[in-house]
């Protein structure tokens, strides 16, 4: 079962309290601190993640098991860990980047 986390939209206007990931070669802002849960994505022209989702908003979801929410999915981006105890992947459903997250402690 799938249940939203927050929505993730690309802009090209600097945001305030972003934090810039360079090995992605992004600037991002923390949704926990939005009151609609948003997370503002800005990319810098080199950054190598995928077109699909510097152009495309982008769902977020919690999954309980991440390996079995992957099965039968189109993968975007293979899993990886943005944070000590977090593990996420991106998937493409319906022509739109979905972000599936597994948290440890689930």
């Amino acid at each position: 079962m799938r249940t939203f986390n927050h929505v993730g939209i690309p802009t090209t206007i600097q945001q305030e309290q972003e934090i810039h990931m360079e090995a992605s070669g992004l600037y991002v802002t923390d949704f926990n601190e939005s009151p609609n849960k948003i997370e503002w994505l800005r990319f810098e022209a080199d950054s190598p993640l995928p077109e699909l989702l510097k152009t495309t908003a982008h769902i977020a979801y919690e999954v309980p098991d991440l390996e079995a929410a992957l099965e039968g999915n189109e993968i975007l981006m293979e899993p990886f860990d943005p944070a000590p105890g977090l593990t996420v992947a991106f998937i493409i459903e319906e022509g739109a980047p979905i972000e599936l997250m597994q948290f440890q402690n689930q």
